[in-house]
């Protein structure tokens, strides 16, 4: 049974976003927080899954669509935290973030697809990494690997071929973590939710 995992932050002014609010309120940065996450969850909704669960930091509010299962992350750094996620499939997953409104189920599907790959990486050109699919979750993978750093998608991708995976790789995505990222994504996705509040916001902060 294929699972979907998406890890969340809850879109709480101050809480998320905090590089945008150089360009944007605390609210304005949740806001858009909030838009990312619509999308993605209408994109995984869309995608050919069994299970689709939103493992979330904070408490789930309207913005989570019927369809999405909720669970509450555990503590600890994110290396242990998306190592819990994937223990909460009993089958092949993939698990995105919330910082990638631009993805579509077609790019879901094909991370979802294990026929030729033990394992699916999706770098970001932040030198980490926005997608990651194992055929058979092993929590094992992740511990350890260091997050947030430039260097995080070379390490995380080595741990999977130092495991004698074979991983196939899915388009490079830009995260949402600064302004210029968000004008970036805005820009390549302009039918998204997350693009149309960026255009009004600018509109309103130039």
């Amino acid at each position: 049974m294929s699972t979907v995992l998406v890890i969340a932050k809850a879109p709480v002014a101050g809480r998320v976003k905090t590089r945008l609010t150089t360009r944007f309120t605390p609210q304005q940065a949740a806001d858009l927080a909030r838009a990312a996450l619509e999308d993605t969850l209408a994109a995984v909704l869309a995608a050919p899954a069994r299970r689709r669960v939103l493992v979330l930091d904070g408490e789930p509010g309207p913005w989570v669509p019927p369809g999405i299962e909720v669970v509450p992350q555990c503590t600890g750094g994110l290396d242990v935290r998306l190592a819990a996620a994937f223990a909460l499939a009993a089958g092949p997953a993939l698990l995105i973030g919330m910082d990638t409104p631009q993805v579509a189920p077609g790019l879901l599907a094909l991370g979802l697809d294990f026929t030729e790959a033990d394992a699916w990486f999706g770098p970001a050109d932040d030198g980490g990494f926005w997608a990651l699919g194992l055929a058979a979750p092993d929590p094992a993978l992740l511990l350890g690997v260091p997050m947030s750093a430039a260097h995080t998608g070379e390490v995380q991708r080595q741990r999977l071929t130092g495991a004698g995976l074979t991983v196939r790789d899915l388009p490079e995505l830009c995260d949402v973590d600064t302004p210029d990222d968000a004008q970036r994504v805005a820009a390549a996705a302009p039918g998204t939710r997350f693009a149309a509040l960026h255009a009004g916001l600018c509109a309103v902060t130039r």
